[in-house]
């Protein structure tokens, strides 16, 4: 039987979004081959929700990563801000 969401959550923290994709995918895969028993299937979908947070959350991250970067003004860009420091600095 599969671990259960809670058990899975360290690994799928220390994932790059690229590995949790390839994961997740691997996940709807399965589950629409329809070879897998239900308690597994909760399972499966358990894990492939939390994998799609954890794949929302670096989409989320890299975005307000892009959205700092500074324009000047020809809309080019003049310099990039890092994510984790504060605005107007």
């Amino acid at each position: 039987m599969l671990r259960r969401m809670t058990d899975s959550a360290p690994e799928i923290a220390g994932m790059s979004f690229e590995e949790a994709l390839r994961a997740l995918e691997d996940v709807v895969r399965r589950l629409e081959g329809g070879e897998v028993a239900l308690d597994d299937s909760i399972g499966l979908y358990e894990r492939g929700e939390a994998l799609r947070t954890h794949c929302q959350a670096r989409l989320d991250a890299a975005q307000a990563r892009i959205e700092r970067i500074v324009a000047g003004p020809g809309g080019q860009a003049e310099a990039a801000v890092p994510f984790d420091s504060e605005p107007g600095r």
